[in-house]
């Protein structure tokens, strides 16, 4: 079996480095050429270390305008789902398998367009590097993408969706869901959408049962303490 090559993030990613060394040095990343069309690197946040990480495929719109993870339309339903599934967003640490937006203009629009095996392969150093500084108990991977980064281009989210598995070297354990934006295409299709929204909250649950979340806090308190 031909070994893989190591990813060219890695020439970017700091030794010993703290979170923040991390969101410092991936602004500067020009490990592929995602970098020239997007607006900036939208690196993952939350605690760290966290019990909980959860990751995505890429930045979307908003993100990229923002600079934060999950802020856009997706990120509203994630946040739903994770309030009825009692995960507080604020404990666990979001990011994605890229770090910059991949897109096509449609008239005004900037559309999501799916990253290639190169690129993710490119930005793998720096996930590699975000999960051993928040040394997560459970990853939940959100969408195809994110699955088979962790758990290889054999996987089928179709078929082992909402299972526990063993991480390998990510985690101890690795949970596999629909990204939220797949539960935004459904929309029109009001059965299906239910369906596929109480399954991903199920999902999430499941994650949620590997992990013990500390008690929640006053809203003062807690956004005294977020960084990222």
């Amino acid at each position: 079996m031909r070994e893989k090559k190591p990813s060219p993030s890695l020439a970017y990613v700091p030794s010993e480095a703290d979170y923040f060394d991390l969101v410092h040095a991936s602004r500067g990343c020009q490990a592929c050429d995602l970098y020239k069309h997007a607006t900036q690197t939208v690196f993952g946040e939350g605690p760290a270390p966290a019990k909980m990480m959860l990751v995505g495929e890429q930045p979307g719109d908003q993100e990229d305008k923002q600079g934060r993870p999950f802020v856009g339309p997706a990120g509203r339903i994630l946040d739903a789902a994770l309030a009825e599934a009692d995960i507080p967003r604020d404990q666990v640490y979001l990011t994605n398998a890229v770090k910059h937006f991949k897109w096509e203009p449609r008239g005004k629009r900037r559309l999501h367009s799916k990253p290639n095996a190169v690129e993710i392969h490119a930005c793998n150093g720096w996930l590699q590097a975000e999960v051993a500084v928040v040394k997560p108990t459970v990853i939940v991977c959100l969408g195809a993408t994110a699955s088979q980064v962790l758990l290889g281009r054999s996987f089928r989210l179709t078929q082992d969706r909402g299972k526990v598995l063993h991480g390998g070297a990510w985690a101890p354990h690795i949970v596999a869901t629909y990204h939220p934006s797949a539960l935004l295409r459904m929309m029109s299709d009001e059965e299906a959408y239910a369906n596929a929204r109480a399954q991903f909250e199920a999902d999430l649950a499941t994650a949620g049962k590997l992990v013990r979340f500390r008690a929640r806090r006053s809203r003062l308190a807690r956004s005294s303490r977020w960084v990222g």
